[in-house]
């Protein structure tokens, strides 16, 4: 088979959540079990830092894969969803898995995956663990693709547990509220494993106090133990890098960088720095060197794109995966406090989001054209507008994105500033990201 064919047996003989949401959701591990089995159980091989969250959990897997591939070993990083190419889910010291190797998945098993009927997301998790145990990695970062108990990759018993923070999203699995979401990211707890909160939340404490009280893991919430505070961007240095102050509860202070340039990424920092800490006290042979070299260098060492990703300076245009109410909230945020003469939103979303809960947040003050990506999830642009001008939102439809996007540049001055997201499908689409 070609990559290609591979391709098209992964995309299109199983369901994929990412392109066709909830029918393809599965609610128990036995798939994942089974292709576990069938390949020698590799998860049992990996020493792994496993990773949940509704926000930042994509960032902070990146953040923890770059320090421990700048520290000298050789790390593996699992992630999802994808922006551009399927092979960006699997990567070794930041190099994504060969197409031949995805060949190789497919080809030895068609037969076990055409009998057995797994989802394209277990069928993506088994090989990664698979490629990680045979390429012999030192550490493997693993983030959860939806919740946490009954996600695919929590079969593994990891080094580490962190959970970033719980918002309200993926209700129609997860539960409709905070402390039942907590509920399903706490599902990744293990016996005796220790677990990083990265943010203490009133409504979801007591439910990490529990689980780990039950499970006998020492819990440990991040933001207790020290606060981070963006401080602007470095200046005379490119790339370009974000400045954070970093103070400790012991009242020590110090200053940080990194090439994640979102001022959201003091939420995650906290999290970040304490699980390295606790993975130093594991025996890892991690510098203060290499958590500065590697928190600084994330999109060179791990190709981590769309996090408040600047694409162009005059106007300036900034895209950004975040895309339910917390995140867009904190995108908001940090757009008020830039300066710029007009504001354009180029806008799409996926139907099966709280659209209108969204939409209340955003500015009536700014332009939007509305867009959407080539999803079967994507609501329809002409919808969202619809939806858009009922709480004030005044747009124009070009569906799409990258017109979209060269009609708001043509359109401004160079003192505007575009925004482009709403999706990370709609990020996913722009040219040359």
């Amino acid at each position: 088979m070609t990559y290609q064919e591979s391709l098209d047996f992964l995309y299109q003989a199983l369901p994929m959540f990412q392109r066709i949401g909830a029918s393809a959701f599965k609610k128990d591990l036995s798939n994942t079990l089974k292709l576990c089995e069938r390949l020698g159980n590799p998860q049992q091989a990996l020493r792994c830092i496993h990773i949940a969250g509704t926000n930042g959990k994509g960032s902070t897997a990146h953040a923890l894969a770059s320090v421990l591939q700048t520290a000298g070993y050789k790390t593996g990083l699992y992630t999802s969803p994808h922006l551009k190419s399927f092979r960006e889910r699997i990567k070794i010291n930041g190099t994504e898995i060969p197409e031949a190797e995805v060949c190789r998945f497919v080809q030895l098993h068609r037969d076990f995956l055409e009998g057995l009927k797994p989802s394209f997301f277990e069928m993506t998790v088994a090989m990664a663990f698979d490629y990680f145990a045979r390429e012999a990695v030192d550490y493997a970062v693993i983030e959860t693709g939806m919740g946490g108990r009954l996600d695919s990759t929590n079969v593994v018993t990891p080094l580490l547990s962190l959970i970033t923070n719980i918002g309200m999203d993926h209700v129609q699995f997860l539960g409709d509220s905070l402390d039942k979401i907590a509920g399903e990211k706490a599902g990744i707890i293990k016996e005796g494993v220790p677990v990083v909160i990265g943010q203490t939340q009133a409504e979801t404490a007591p439910v990490f106090r529990q689980v780990a009280a039950q499970k006998k893991a020492t819990l440990l919430f991040a933001d207790e133990r020290m606060t981070v505070l963006p401080k602007g961007m470095a200046t005379g240095q490119l790339p370009l890098r974000a400045v954070f102050e970093v103070r400790e509860a012991n009242g020590k202070t110090w200053e940080l960088s990194m090439d994640l340039l979102g001022d959201y990424q003091a939420r995650n920092l906290p999290a970040i720095l304490l699980a390295l800490d606790r993975l130093k006290g594991m025996g890892l042979r991690i510098r203060e060197e290499d958590i500065r070299t590697g928190l600084a260098n994330i999109q060179a060492n791990t190709g981590l794109k769309g996090r408040w990703q600047i694409l162009h300076t005059h106007p300036r245009v900034i895209c950004d995966t975040g895309h339910n109410i917390d995140g867009l909230r904190a995108i908001l945020d940090q757009l008020a406090s830039l300066t710029y003469r007009k504001l354009t939103l180029v806008l799409g979303m996926v139907a099966d989001k709280d659209v209108d809960e969204i939409l209340a947040l955003l500015p009536s003050d700014a332009s939007y054209v509305f867009c959407q990506a080539d999803q079967p999830r994507s609501m329809p642009a002409h919808d969202l507008q619809q939806k858009a001008l009922a709480q004030g939102l005044v747009g124009i439809v070009i569906a799409d994105v990258n017109e979209a996007l060269e009609f708001a540049k043509k359109n401004a001055r160079p003192d505007d500033l575009i925004f482009v997201g709403g999706s990370t499908f709609v990020v996913a689409e722009i040219n040359g990201l």
